[in-house]
């Protein structure tokens, strides 16, 4: 139990919400290996790829990894049909790309604007451009919240409710509340809110986990509002043990 308990004294730097080139609204600077590169000189051993709508550049980002130690969430920000946005971080690329085939199922229809939104860029591990994606990313989906977050967990990945603490593409700012019955894993305060004040603020949803992040959209936001886990090592499983406080695991800011 002793070394049990010393291993756990291990902190792990995570960034649990970063976008890519593929989201509309990042820079093409948000490529995988500099995406990499950067979390990798910030510190971080954690990160989790989350763009709107879209899980293809994960595969990338988890590519570019290998072999620098960076452990790569393959994760996707959905947006409901009430527009609000909502995190789903899998263990597998799989169990991202089984979201995101659901997503696509019910994602608005119509093209991608790149004079408007920007160009929606699938890229490789060396970052060259593999494919441009033309479907309406930054439009929201015919699933609404609950649905959204049963489809997270039946591929067994975590749910995350995204910047909280925002007027825009919250659950509190676009339902005033967030409903009892749903089985949130976590709510993410965004950046700008220090976590004391948004537990006072948010006291009444001490039920959940709560977690900072960038929602990194250029390279110098990485790692800006990470979380550190205190855990066996940087996998999924032990973030999941961490957000439930159990088995020594937990998460300080």
């Amino acid at each position: 139990m002793a070394k049990e308990a010393e291993k756990l004294q291990r902190v792990i730097a995570a960034d649990l919400h970063i976008h890519t080139c593929l989201s509309p609204c990042a820079t093409l600077d948000m490529t995988p290996r500099k995406i990499v590169t950067e979390a990798c000189a910030k510190g971080l051993e954690i990160i989790a790829v989350t763009d709107h709508n879209s899980a293809e550049n994960t595969p990338g980002v988890i590519r570019a990894a290998t072999e620098t130690g960076l452990y790569v969430i393959p994760g996707i920000e959905v947006t409901t049909s009430e527009e609000v946005h909502v995190l789903g971080l899998f263990e597998e690329v799989d169990q991202a790309f089984a979201m995101q085939r659901i997503v696509y199922d019910n994602l608005q229809a119509g093209k991608n604007d790149e004079d408007l939104f920007g160009i929606q860029v699938v890229a490789n591990e060396f970052d060259e451009v593999e494919s441009i994606n033309t479907r309406l990313l930054i439009g929201a989906t015919s699933l609404n919240l609950s649905e959204v977050v049963d489809a997270i967990h039946r591929r067994k990945g975590l749910a995350v409710a995204a910047h909280i603490d925002r007027e825009r593409f919250s659950v509190i700012g676009q339902l005033g509340f967030i409903p009892d019955d749903l089985d949130l894993d976590a709510v993410e305060i965004s950046k700008r809110l220090p976590i004391d004040q948004a537990r006072n603020r948010f006291k009444e949803y001490k039920r959940f986990a709560f977690i900072t992040a960038s929602d990194a959209h250029d390279l110098k936001e990485i790692g800006t509002g990470s979380i550190h886990i205190h855990a066996l090592r940087a996998h999924v499983a032990e973030l999941r043990q961490a957000l439930k406080g159990t088995g020594g695991r937990r998460i300080e800011y």
